[in-house]
């Protein structure tokens, strides 16, 4: 069925005319606002994205007003987009009721969290088929508790980004078009959107390399989702080779991807004004010189 386009990707943020801001994941252990945003500006990033809650575990914490207030406050001072990610453990997909009902729990508490920091997005990984069943089953079960949290969005909320994984195990989305039977299975809600991870697409098979893949793996993600449905880019390299399904990022440039593919990116229409996040190796000093490459591959 084809897949109604939602608003269009939002305009670029940051001072200048930056076509795509570039940011990174940064650490919040001891404060939303003192630590993320201090460690953001060691990044001369123009865009954030944050953990709310232990990325491993079930535990919804309810946050800090004060912190949040600030964190809000500067991001908007400073034209900078945030976007959060949700916990790892989260698969709607999951054969198990119990983890099902606990991803319903964590993914309302993120989503929650980032409209109380002013989030743009929530970005969540499409998650496995386990135990064994049938990629329809677990597409069904997908709608049944994923789309009530969707209709209950609004549009002061974040959009629900989905992240494809590296198509490790029965992974339900891994290729551009596996997409497709997702956002069907959620009636291609309004705001339901994508968070391309480029690393996992690399991973999955997507050559990203040469003078025209990764202009042809946009144009099969848009053909798929429809156009304004892109709204944030994990800007990672790979560690391994394309098709390898193994999740493994390296810094931008020193990977199996390398700079070309990452300079002809944010060249694709669909990616006009979409933010870059990266979430590549080597703590503060690595990620501050992924997000500078980045901004040289872009104004260059």
């Amino acid at each position: 069925m084809p897949y109604a386009p939602s608003s269009p990707a939002s305009p670029p943020a940051g001072p200048g005319p930056a076509r795509n801001p570039v940011g990174g994941h940064v650490p919040v252990a001891g404060g939303l606002h003192s630590v993320g945003l201090a460690y953001a500006r060691d990044l001369s990033a123009e865009a954030v994205q944050v953990f709310v809650a232990n990325p491993r575990g079930w535990a919804t914490p309810t946050g800090s007003a004060r912190q949040d207030e600030e964190f809000r406050a500067a991001c908007a001072a400073a034209s900078i987009p945030a976007y959060v990610h949700a916990p790892y453990l989260i698969n709607f997909g999951s054969h198990t009721e119990a983890t099902v009902e606990r991803s319903v729990e964590s993914l309302r508490h993120s989503l929650r969290r980032g409209r109380e920091i002013g989030a743009r997005g929530v970005v969540v990984h499409t998650g496995s088929a386990t135990g064994g069943r049938e990629r329809s089953v677990a597409l069904r079960q997908v709608r049944e508790r994923l789309l009530p949290l969707l209709d209950e969005l609004t549009h002061d909320d974040p959009f629900l980004l989905l992240e494809s994984t590296a198509g490790q195990g029965s992974s339900l989305c891994s290729r551009t078009w596996d997409y497709g039977p997702y956002f069907e299975a959620l009636d291609a809600h309004p705001r339901l959107g994508v968070c391309l991870d480029t690393c996992h697409v690399f991973a999955a098979g997507h050559d990203l390399t040469g003078p025209h893949g990764m202009h042809q793996t946009l144009d099969l993600l848009v053909g798929t989702v429809g156009e304004g449905r892109l709204k944030l880019i994990h800007a990672n390299d790979s560690q391994d080779v394309a098709g390898a399904h193994k999740d493994r990022h390296a810094n931008i440039g020193s990977g199996h991807i390398g700079e070309d593919p990452f300079r002809a990116l944010m060249t694709h229409p669909a990616t006009e004004g979409v933010p870059l996040i990266i979430e590549t190796p080597g703590g503060r000093e690595g990620h501050a010189a992924d997000v500078e490459r980045l901004k040289k591959l872009r104004d260059g």
